[in-house]
């Protein structure tokens, strides 16, 4: 993230400094021109500073998961990222190729409020996801650096240590963070090759030890649920791999990236077709990269490293590869590994800081559920960075005891992703079919993951309730502001005013709910309104009607067309709530008409209480004073302020 040029006014010289760069309203394809393009092996390394950087810890909580079954555990799990995650985000990318991701998909699939309660939800797990990725990377970091046979021990406070990382990390943001693709391609290169050569010396010392196989195959038949019955390896293992979905991570981050990824210089907006084969094929090397490595690296920790040491304080917790590069490598190849390795999970936190500071940007303002301050970068910052140093603290900085809330959130995301691609299906039952039966998997595994980790749900349920009472009381702090983005006279709308204007009368506006709308309807109203708010005959009236959209939308450009009806004029639009599309028009016509108009109401019987709460979800209720506070609020001087009259 980089600051923009602009800032907010403020005597406050710190809070001038916080606001600094407060972005617009952003809604979900505004980033799509804002980074240059590259090609898709270098996005792969972007997105791999996460994904990757998963093979410093997931050996190791692999086999505290499932001991000696870890690596047939291991294979199931590849077996479904392949054919499983991998199919179903093709899909997703191709289904929003502007980096919109599933969530986008299921919002669009579910109406109204329905959409956008959903999207909060799933935005507490993807809040779970980033959130732990930057705690469990920087507690795995941490280990690497306390274990390191070169450091003091002094530094061995792991909690300390790890929220000193974050700080580090939290720091970087609030002065101003740049997504860095080529320093991304030199840790993945760097990374990769030295597991690469930490795996093969591992295989190496396995080959020379013909033992090492017998006794692992004995060890999996001496496993207490599998009883000596070679048959149940594979069945426990189904059982298992569930506590392995870390592995898992990174096909969502693939698709967020997508506005990074050059496609073909043919491509247009509404069909890139090279950006989606080309993402496609970022996201295939990334599983075949992965997979591979989290099998061989599976093998060979399990085959080389005691039982013991994979314990907590154990020399392979949470660093079973670096343990073998020590041990097999020497110590100065070791450091070598650990600092490469501290590097790309510190990288891998800052991927998924930038992530959380996307999401507000992405979806809440477009619902009117962000305060204004959420627009800035670095308040965030500090919100999301206090957030890790609690969870650090809770957790005790432990990469196992976060496992569990981490793979919650991924695979809540990986989940609702197969439920939206399986509802997007309409013409292929069997293809429809395919992805209902990866869903069911998908939701299998989650759910086990929450019964046996139960702390993934909990912190999620914490963020959930975070999001959607802060969204909900923004959404009502924010009420009353315009929420238009544009209002777009046609061309008989626009005569009805300059009409008047010409005749030199005063724009007078009734407000109408409509009825029936023939003649007859609109001289009643006509005859009502003038005594009660004692409209001289001699001048016009215009009728205003408005017709609700969707609630849930929060702003958008309101279009209003004239309709002339047995002499009288009316103007009609639709918009999610009606007093805020009643004080953009009369703003609208001070400003490009020079005049200020008049708006006539009628008294609204009822409960004050239920006609706020009915505005807030419904954009209907007391429409008078909401229209005149409304109007208030985007005009300060009594004089500038169009007129509002309420009659009867």
């Amino acid at each position: 993230m980089t600051d923009s040029s602009s800032s907010v006014s403020h005597s406050n010289p710190l809070v001038r400094w916080l606001m600094a760069g407060t972005s617009k309203k952003a809604g979900a394809h505004d980033t799509e021109h804002a980074h240059p393009a590259h090609s898709w092996w270098q996005v792969m390394c972007l997105t791999g500073v996460d994904y990757f950087s998963t093979l410093g810890y997931q050996p190791g909580i692999a086999f505290i998961a499932a001991g000696v079954l870890s690596p047939i555990a291991t294979i199931v799990l590849v077996l479904l990222t392949l054919f499983g995650a991998y199919p179903i985000y093709s899909r997703v990318a191709a289904e929003s190729p502007h980096g919109e991701g599933s969530i986008s998909m299921l919002e669009n699939l579910l109406p109204r409020w329905k959409g956008k309660f959903f999207v909060l939800v799933l935005l507490g797990f993807v809040a779970t996801d980033f959130i732990i990725t930057i705690t469990l990377s920087a507690a795995d970091a941490t280990e690497h650096i306390v274990h390191n046979p070169f450091v003091p021990h002094w530094l061995d406070h792991p909690v300390l240590v790890t929220l000193v990382l974050i700080a580090l990390l939290g720091a970087v943001f609030l002065k101003g963070f740049k997504e860095a693709i080529g320093l991304a391609i030199f840790l993945v290169a760097a990374y990769l090759l030295l597991n690469v050569i930490t795996i093969a010396v591992g295989a190496y010392h396995v080959l020379q030890h013909p033992e090492a196989l017998p006794n692992w195959k004995t060890a999996m038949l001496n496993h207490p649920q599998v009883n000596g019955n070679s048959v149940w390896i594979l069945l426990v293992a189904l059982t298992l791999f569930p506590k392995l979905a870390l592995g898992l991570s990174g096909f969502e981050t693939g698709v967020a990236v997508m506005p990074l990824v050059a496609g073909d210089a043919n491509d247009t907006e509404r069909q890139p077709v090279g950006r989606i084969r080309n993402t496609r094929k970022l996201l295939l090397s990334a599983a075949l990269i992965m997979s591979v490595l989290l099998i061989s690296s599976s093998f060979v920790t399990t085959l080389l490293i005691p039982a013991r040491e994979f314990e907590h304080n154990g020399k392979a917790f949470g660093r079973a590869l670096s343990y073998l590069a020590h041990t097999y490598l020497g110590d100065v190849f070791g450091t070598a590994y650990d600092l490469s390795t501290i590097a790309i999970l510190w990288f891998a936190g800052a991927s998924a800081m930038a992530g959380l500071l996307n999401i507000v940007p992405r979806y809440l303002p477009r619902y009117g559920m962000a305060p204004n301050w959420a627009r800035a970068s670095r308040p965030l910052v500090l919100v999301y960075t206090a957030i890790a140093f609690i969870v650090t603290i809770v957790f005790k900085a432990n990469v196992e005891a976060q496992g569990g809330a981490y793979a919650t959130g991924v695979l809540v995301l990986m989940s609702s992703a197969a439920l939206a691609v399986t509802l997007s299906v309409t013409r292929k039952p069997w293809l429809k079919a395919a992805f209902a039966l990866i869903t069911l998997v998908f939701v299998y595994t989650t759910v086990l993951n929450v019964y046996e980790r139960p702390d993934g749900v909990k912190i999620a349920s914490c963020f959930i309730l975070g999001i959607v009472a802060a969204s909900l009381i923004s959404r009502a702090q924010r009420a009353t502001e315009v929420r238009v983005d544009q209002v777009v006279l046609d061309e008989l709308a626009q005569r009805f005013i300059s009409e008047a204007i010409q005749a030199k009368q005063e724009i007078r506006i009734v407000a109408n709910r409509r009825e029936i709308g023939d003649a007859a309807e609109y001289r009643y109203k006509e005859k009502e309104k003038r005594a009660d708010n004692h409209i001289p005959k001699e001048d016009s009236i215009i009728f205003l009607e408005i017709r609700i959209s969707d609630a849930s939308e929060f702003t958008g450009v309101m279009r209003v067309r004239g309709v002339e009806i047995g002499g009288y004029h009316i103007l009609r639009t639709k918009n999610p709530a009606v007093p805020n599309a009643i004080a953009a028009l009369l703003l609208h016509i001070r400003d490009n008409y020079d005049t200020l108009p008049h708006a006539y109401f009628g008294w609204t019987e009822g409960s004050p209480l239920s006609y706020a709460f009915k505005f807030i979800a419904f954009g209907e209720g007391d429409t008078a004073p909401v229209t005149r506070e409304i109007l208030r609020k985007a005009e300060s001087d009594p004089d500038k302020r169009p007129a509002i009259h309420v009659g009867g």
